[in-house]
């Protein structure tokens, strides 16, 4: 959490002060990122909050299963959202399925989804995870430890990048002994309806963690942008024992930057006029997301997902060009810096 006065804005977003909101009483305050120390912490975010239908195959940790063995074969399935919003559920098949997208999270999503996780490893087949989150206020406040006491998702899961895969419906709700006898009629409507809230959504292969949606009538690009992990300096000075030095992922990949340097990056682009992802795209802005930035995209209309693989990539390329440049911003570009932050919104 970032040092803040008592009356200063509480940085949970509430729009209280902060000695009236988690100020008070040393309530904990959320984790305002809560997959920092992922390598793929921004398709994480994007699927807790851009993506309507997606799935992943997780693989357990080797201390965990160290101390746990007995799970080294669990069939586990990260997804975005569960029917009614459930945490997780167990199929009959003994398949773990756990949700992103719960209804109710609490202070931190990780620690809500290991929760989850760990209840349904302990479950009988053909069970239905409904417990509260993990790391609920009233649950935390009676930890001696507070939410340090909650394992979060990073320590259960092997710290290999996940292998995503975006659906077009829910039909994966389904368990496989239903895929040729097809769903009961109640079950039926309940995936019918499920299906027409799904915005057409593609992940791009150019670049990672950038999304194609078409809302409506409108054609949009998400990309969720990594950023150096919390104490990363500290961590490099060996004074972090949490948090992990900032290295590049992979020859030629991104280096996360601070919010500050990336958004003087996208103000030099801005203001050279290449922040653009293609022929009639507009940049719109960008908003927050699980401590992220994610810079959003008008497309021009009709525009599909593979139109926006090479111009992704030249602005990949562009963007780490720009991040290297260490120059003071020229008074334009502080102007459009200004403009781009007052066109931010963060989500909570």
């Amino acid at each position: 959490m970032p040092a803040v006065g008592p009356r200063e804005p509480c940085p949970c977003g509430s729009g209280r002060r902060y000695k009236a909101c988690h100020g008070e009483r040393n309530r904990p305050a959320p984790v305002l990122r809560p997959f920092a120390g992922r390598r793929d912490e921004p398709d994480l975010v994007a699927l807790r909050e851009l993506v309507p239908s997606a799935t992943a195959p997780l693989a357990l940790a080797a201390a965990y299963l160290a101390d746990h063995p007995e799970h080294a074969d669990r069939r586990i399935t990260l997804c975005t959202m569960l029917p009614q919003a459930a945490p997780a559920l167990v199929r009959e098949d003994g398949e773990i399925l756990v949700a992103l997208q719960i209804a109710l999270p609490g202070l931190d999503v990780s620690r809500d989804v290991a929760g989850a996780l760990l209840a349904a490893l302990a479950a009988e087949p053909g069970s239905a995870i409904d417990i509260p989150p993990a790391s609920a206020p009233r649950l935390v406040e009676q930890l001696p430890a507070g939410l340090a006491g909650l394992p979060r998702l990073t320590d259960l899961l092997d710290p290999a990048p996940l292998d995503i895969t975006v659906h077009s419906g829910f039909g994966w709700w389904l368990p496989p002994s239903d895929e040729e006898s097809g769903p009961n009629p109640e079950v039926a409507v309940m995936l019918e309806r499920a299906n027409a809230t799904v915005v057409p959504t593609v992940r791009l292969t150019s670049v990672p963690a950038a999304y194609w949606c078409h809302p409506g009538d409108r054609w949009h690009l998400r990309w969720a942008l990594p950023l150096a992990w919390p104490g990363a300096a500290g961590a490099a000075a060996g004074t972090d024992s949490e948090a992990e030095a900032v290295a590049p992922i992979g020859a030629g990949a991104d280096v996360a930057p601070t919010e500050e340097a990336l958004l003087d990056a996208l103000a030099r682009l801005a203001a050279a006029e290449r922040l653009t992802v293609g022929e009639g795209s507009r940049f719109i802005g960008f908003f927050r997301a699980a401590g992220l930035v994610v810079p959003v995209w008008d497309l021009a209309p009709g525009s599909e997902a593979g139109s926006c693989e090479e111009p992704a990539a030249a602005l990949r390329v562009a963007y780490q060009r720009a991040l290297a440049d260490t120059t003071a911003l020229t008074a334009h570009e502080r102007r459009v810096r200004a403009g781009l932050v007052g066109r931010s919104l963060t989500l909570r």
